[in-house]
């Protein structure tokens, strides 16, 4: 026996090809994209069928969810229970379907938690009013049947929509290599968009634009996107739109009533709260959920004090939470010809009108169909009446009445069965009289099927009187306001912090802490062994630190993120990457207004502003130009450098004042001579160490030079000053060895 001719083959990529091809296409036309015609897809469409089969009408007593489901999966839909009746469960959510086609009693879960449903033995589901929109003219010839999954019993391929329900709910899905994301819109605005399109078949996108404004989600939320915008998503069949919260002042407090579409009001505070943990939200001191049956959205948010701009509040809250949201619009759909493709708003309305007209014109003919085959019978019982004595007595006395019958008379076997079929007391002159009067009417009905199918303007007609019939039925007022607003931007990050002073330490090895407040005794906390002190700065916590490392490069953090005093804080290797070798010599802090003379040891410098040390570069910027062996001096703060002079003392003790404006100001490099070093004296290693600010007419200094120190007053000051980059004065004997000089006045 040859068992190679059961089987056929052929190549593994040609195999692999056609399975994933066939999959791609079941995954795209049968489960994940709608139909333009009824908007349903397979799963949708085949649970409402089975509901209305168990004659679960909206006027009907309600049934067990898994009587439903298990129809569904065992006649039509061979797939898993959970999948299909999470399926039904959507359908029936008032917060997930703009119109939801299933009414559910019990619990079918909360915008909180939309998968919080109970289980399809406890709940009890019907379909809602406006699914008869979808189903009220199946019995009519309208729609094709095809087979079920086993062949045992026949389904309908599409449901006849009498309204748009494509753009009405919407649709989300995830096919292989596509997507689409329809989003929901009110009837009335489609209705009317579709009467237009009828009038001025010409009509533009634009045009159906006037009615159609917008999505219409289930919630009251804002929709902020430009029209512009919402024309240009209409055109393309692409692009995405952004929805806001609503909310109002009530008492000083910030009452969320409205949250974007699928958003959980729980996720939301769960979002603020993170951030107020994380310090990040400094004007909000509390939270509350007060939603209840009454108000199914309001989350209370409560301002530190009133002096908050609750507007200013709210745009950070909306662009770091989910208060707004961006939704993508991908308006792809099984069109007419049985293929996916993105239509714009004219396409899927003109598409959905042919189906429509395609419908209508299938329930007529049904409808003729069946006129003329009754008129066709009553035409054979009026002849049997006229000859009532000659049928009588054929019936009586032939063994085969009816082939003598269609001969006597002419009669079609349609008309001979019914006669035969005839009851006696049918034969009565009120029933005659019956048969007059219905065969009149069913000629009125026949002429007038006649002159719509014959006529295009009066079927349109039909079609527009129809569709504002049910616009009529079941229209609601738009939920989703559309208010033009800009996108919101988060707010600055020094302004989500509260301004506290600290005193920023930085230890010889590099590691750096903040201590709240500014009073400190930098010298005087802990260390690591082999540790000390190298430099404090006064600064708030809502201002950056700026660190200048040995080879002239500055680096920068926010003082709020830096570690507490507590402990010995952090090596600034974790946040900066110096070069190799080099170390951290002078610490800084300050706005990004705030002028700084920057010097070196060479008695070079200039004056910059503080932004100029700072920037997001781990890697630092270079600021200062040194020469080999220069070492940078500790930056001091010039707040008035047209006014304020600038003391320059020398580890030789020679001293010298002038004024800030005399050097220039730089973003980066070498600057200018403060003081002249000899070339000897240099080469002897005289050096500068230290420079120091005083406003014109007051303030001192204090010089330390081993145990000993001199405060020199403005009076004292004046004796030695000069011009920039002269050699200056010298200092009393006892004071030629200076370490350091600080202001202290």
């Amino acid at each position: 026996m040859n068992l190679q001719a059961n089987f056929e083959q052929i190549p593994l990529k040609e195999y692999a090809e056609r399975a994933y091809l066939d999959y791609s296409m079941y995954v795209v036309l049968d489960r994940a994209l709608p139909f333009v015609g009824d908007g349903l897809k397979p799963v949708q469409r085949r649970i409402v069928y089975a509901m209305s089969e168990l004659g679960l009408a909206a006027s009907a007593k309600p049934k067990k969810s898994a009587r439903t489901i298990g129809d569904v999966i065992g006649k039509f839909h061979p797939h898993g229970d959970s999948s299909c009746y999470e399926a039904m469960v959507l359908m029936a959510q008032p917060f997930s379907y703009r119109y939801p086609l299933v009414d559910g009693q019990g619990n079918f879960g909360s915008p909180d938690d939309p998968k919080s449903f109970a289980a399809m033995r406890y709940t009890e589901s019907k379909l809602s009013p406006i699914a008869e929109a979808l189903l009220g003219e199946l019995g009519h010839g309208t729609v094709d049947w095809v087979p079920n999954f086993d062949g045992t019993m026949d389904e309908p391929s599409w449901l006849p929509a009498r309204v748009p329900h494509v753009l009405l709910n919407g649709s989300m899905g995830i096919a292989v290599g596509m997507a689409t994301d329809i989003p929901p819109h009110n009837l009335r605005e489609v209705v009317t968009a579709c009467i237009r399109l009828l009038d001025e078949p010409d009509a533009t996108v634009a045009d159906l634009c006037e009615h159609v404004l917008g999505p219409d989600y289930p919630t009251e939320a804002e929709i902020i996107t430009p029209r512009k915008e919402l024309l240009a998503i209409y055109t393309t069949g692409n692009g995405s739109l952004r929805a806001r919260a609503v909310y109002r002042v009530e008492d000083g407090n910030v009452v969320i009533t409205a949250l974007p579409h699928q958003v959980s009001p729980s996720k939301i505070l769960e979002q603020i709260a993170a951030q107020m943990r994380a310090k990040k939200l400094p004007m909000i001191e509390d939270l509350r959920d007060e939603s209840d049956h009454e108000n199914p959205i309001r989350l209370v948010v409560v301002p530190r004090s009133n002096r908050v701009d609750v507007e200013e509040m709210m745009q950070h809250l909306f662009a770091t939470t989910d208060l707004e949201k961006s939704f993508r619009v991908n308006l792809n759909m099984i069109g007419l010809d049985g293929r996916p493709q993105v239509k714009d708003l004219r396409r899927i309305l003109s598409e959905w009108l042919q189906f429509r007209t395609d419908t209508v014109t299938r329930r007529l003919q049904h409808r003729l169909a069946k006129v003329e085959r009754r008129l066709h019978l009553l035409e054979g019982l009026r002849i049997a009446y006229l000859n009532l004595d000659e049928v009588i007595r054929i019936i009586r006395t032939e063994e085969e009445p009816k082939p003598v019958l269609m001969a006597r008379f002419g009669l079609s076997e349609e008309q001979t069965d019914y006669i035969l079929e005839t009851r006696l007391r049918q034969l009565a002159r009120l029933e005659e009289m019956k048969i007059n009067g219905e065969r009149d009417q069913l000629e009125e009905e026949r002429a007038r099927i006649n002159v719509l199918l014959k006529s295009p303007t009066k079927l349109k007609g039909l079609i527009k009187q129809e569709l504002n019939a049910d616009a009529a039925r079941y229209v609601d007022d738009r939920r989703s306001p559309l208010v033009q607003r800009e996108v919101a931007q988060a707010l600055d990050e020094s302004a989500l912090v509260a301004s506290e002073p600290v005193t920023v330490v930085l230890s010889q090895k590099g590691w750096i802490r903040a201590a709240k407040g500014h009073d400190v005794d930098a010298e005087g906390l802990n260390y690591r062994d082999g540790d000390g002190l190298l430099a404090a700065v006064k600064a708030r916590t809502t201002q950056q630190v700026a660190v200048i490392d040995s080879t002239g490069r500055s680096y920068s953090t926010a003082a709020h993120t830096l570690p507490s005093a507590r402990g010995n804080g952090e090596p600034l290797t974790g946040r900066f990457t110096p070069p190799a070798g080099a170390s951290f010599d002078a610490l800084a802090a300050g706005d990004n207004d705030t002028r700084l003379i920057l010097a070196t040891d060479f008695g070079y410098g200039f004056v910059t502003r503080f932004e100029a040390l700072t920037g997001r570069n781990k890697a630092g910027k270079q600021l200062l130009t040194l020469a080999d062996g220069a070492k940078v001096l500790t930056p001091v703060i010039t707040a008035d450098p047209a006014r304020d002079r600038i003391v320059v003392v020398t580890g030789e003790g020679h001293l010298l004042m002038f004024s800030v404006a005399e050097l220039p100001e730089l973003d980066k490099g070498k600057g200018n001579k403060l003081i002249d070093i000899p070339k000897k004296q240099m080469a002897d290693g005289e050096r500068v160490v230290g420079v120091a600010v005083v406003a014109e007419g007051k303030g001192e200094v204090t010089l330390y030079a081993g145990q000993r120190k001199l405060t020199l007053k403005w009076a004292d000051l004046v004796e030695y000053g000069g011009n920039r980059a002269t050699r200056g004065g010298v200092l009393p004997r006892g004071l030629r060895r200076v370490e350091r000089i600080e202001t202290t006045g």
